[in-house]
């Protein structure tokens, strides 16, 4: 697997949606459905704070050797965050299927995200001839 390309995107998803979070809370609440209070506003800031760190981490691993054991902790972290996160907006979606299409994409996309750092995580990487 391209481990480059799969960190690459996930970078830019990440990335995207942290500044989206960190800078225009209160235009993302009310676009999911949740209160635009101060503290709904403030733990999506902190939530935008933690997808942008991931996004650096994944920007800065990129052209690293990644799977089996090597920068395993950068696998187990992506594999976990994205695993995780799909199954829960899975579950939400399961049970109400009238949650805004942002939900469904980004259920699709933390999927295939973590279907592929299941991959990059348990099988041994394949180093680029160069």
């Amino acid at each position: 697997m391209n481990t480059k390309l799969v960190l690459t995107f996930s970078a830019i998803v990440f990335g995207v949606s942290g500044i989206a979070l960190t800078f225009a809370p209160d235009l993302i609440a009310p676009a999911i459905h949740i209160d635009s209070g101060k503290s709904s506003q403030l733990l999506l800031q902190i939530i935008g704070g933690l997808y942008f760190g991931l996004a650096m981490l994944n920007w800065m691993a990129k052209g690293s050797l990644i799977g089996g054991i090597y920068n395993r902790p950068i696998a187990v972290a992506n594999f976990t965050h994205c695993m995780i996160s799909g199954l829960a907006v899975l579950k939400g979606l399961n049970s109400d299927h009238q949650l805004p299409v942002l939900f469904w994409a980004a259920g699709i996309i933390y999927l295939v995200l973590g279907v592929s750092f299941g991959i990059i995580l348990f099988r041994h990487p394949v180093q680029a001839a160069d």
